[in-house]
């Protein structure tokens, strides 16, 4: 066997393919140490467990699917970018069946506390990002935002919308850009 280590990058895109090709329970450290080419004991040089390690490939996943798209228009029009946010969901659906309602979910579990804190940070991430694109809209009227009903909430809103839409696996952002159209134009 090959006892060269590998970089945790080459061992999460390794786990991603693995995900791909055979499914979550093919990942484990002896699995990825494998089709990595390298020593168990190289895996662990940067995992300190099975958990750890699903862990990181799950938030590398997140971040495969919604890396940030280099069309800077996508985050400048409010409509363009929830446009783009349905199809990375629709891609990550494709990529990695079951990701969002099998795992995702499910690292919601009490027991799941690092996967739990790190799907948050994803989601907060994602959400910021929403957030700061409803703020740097300029087609959006100046009165749209309100104390009440901030750009925060609205935010918070359409996350949620599509949090849903990954459930139901519904990847048409029609109605969603309907209500956006609606209270922001």
């Amino acid at each position: 066997m090959n006892t060269v280590v590998t970089s945790k990058e080459d061992i999460l895109e390794t786990s991603r393919k693995l995900i791909q090709q055979q499914g979550w329970s093919a990942i484990n450290i002896r699995s990825v140490a494998a089709a990595c080419g390298v020593s168990v004991g190289s895996i662990y040089n940067y995992f300190d467990s099975k958990a750890t390690l699903v862990c990181a490939t799950v938030e590398s996943v997140w971040c495969e699917i919604f890396h940030r798209s280099e069309d800077s228009a996508v985050f400048q029009d409010t409509q363009a970018c929830i446009a783009w946010m349905y199809e990375r969901m629709e891609y990550g659906c494709k990529r990695y069946p079951g990701f969002f309602t099998l795992h995702s979910l499910g690292f919601m579990q009490e027991d799941k506390s690092d996967g739990k804190r790190r799907m948050q940070q994803t989601w907060q991430h994602i959400l910021d990002g929403l957030c700061s694109v409803l703020k740097q809209d300029v087609r959006i009227r100046d009165d749209a935002f309100t104390e009440q009903f901030t750009a925060e909430r609205f935010a918070d809103v359409l996350f949620s919308l599509m949090l849903s839409a990954l459930l139901r696996q519904d990847y048409n952002p029609a109605a969603v850009l309907e209500i956006v159209r609606r209270t922001l134009y």
